[in-house]
């Protein structure tokens, strides 16, 4: 999902059996963009979750909007014995000034281009990610493990998600990646730089990312969000999104 006018991005990789990993992911896309619509509004609108002192207040909303869309994955849940234990990844990114607040739960993630280099801004939630901290497997390893399904955090499983935040300076010729693990699964970083640098198309981007995951084996569903940060984008946006999300 991709909404300039707030400078908000969001992929959410869904799970559960039938359509349930679907149903979860919808709701939460729609979920975090309403609660960010209804802060640019009204600014005094309370945070839902814990405050972090360490980030901005972009950061703190953004964390809100996580946090208000696990309220509702997780009540929906509850609904229908069909939708029972759905939940969904969730990987978020809002732009306010030259500043980019990200919150993600999962194995979704997001890249960084600048200067002909990729470097990923999340670090996934997942068993092979701690295992491969831990050092008691390699990332070769990880990518045939049986276990590499398996997400240690996840969107409306429980009441409550421990959400991750970060945020980072960026500037005129950056590129965002966000993506499910469907792509990541089977494509090295460098591939997607090299598809990222060799067009400034950003659908034809999507679809050679997408095809190329396809082409590694294509065993999952593949959500990617390309966005270039160039001149003439910041000079509008950046003067819309002054005023918004202050505390």
């Amino acid at each position: 999902m991709a909404d300039p006018l707030l400078g908000l991005y969001v992929v959410c990789d869904g799970m559960g059996g039938g359509n349930a990993g679907e149903i979860a992911s919808a709701l939460a896309v729609e979920a975090i963009q309403t609660h960010l619509a209804e802060a640019a509004k009204c600014t005094d609108l309370p945070l839902i979750g814990p405050y972090d002192a360490s980030v901005s207040a972009s950061t703190n909303r953004l964390a809100s909007a996580i946090h208000a869309a696990n309220e509702v994955v997780y009540r929906e849940s509850w609904s229908r014995p069909d939708y029972a234990g759905m939940g969904t990844t969730v990987v978020a990114a809002l732009l306010c000034e030259e500043i980019l607040a990200i919150a993600h739960v999962g194995d979704s993630r997001l890249y960084l281009v600048r200067n002909g280099t990729i470097q990923a801004l999340t670090r996934d939630h997942s068993w092979v990610a701690e295992q491969i901290q831990k050092g008691f497997i390699t990332e070769e390893e990880a990518k045939h493990s049986p276990r590499r399904n398996i997400v240690t955090k996840a969107l409306g499983v429980e009441s409550y998600v421990d959400v991750e935040l970060a945020e980072v300076p960026v500037k005129s010729g950056d590129m965002l990646l966000l993506c499910s693990d469907g792509l990541t699964r089977g494509v090295h970083p460098n591939d997607i730089l090299r598809i990222l640098s060799e067009s400034e198309d950003l659908p034809t981007m999507s679809d050679r990312l997408i095809l190329m995951a396809n082409e590694a084996g294509g065993d999952d569903n593949t959500t990617v969000v390309v966005v270039a940060l160039r001149d003439e984008f910041q000079a509008g946006l950046w003067e819309r999104l002054k005023k918004r999300f202050v505390a």
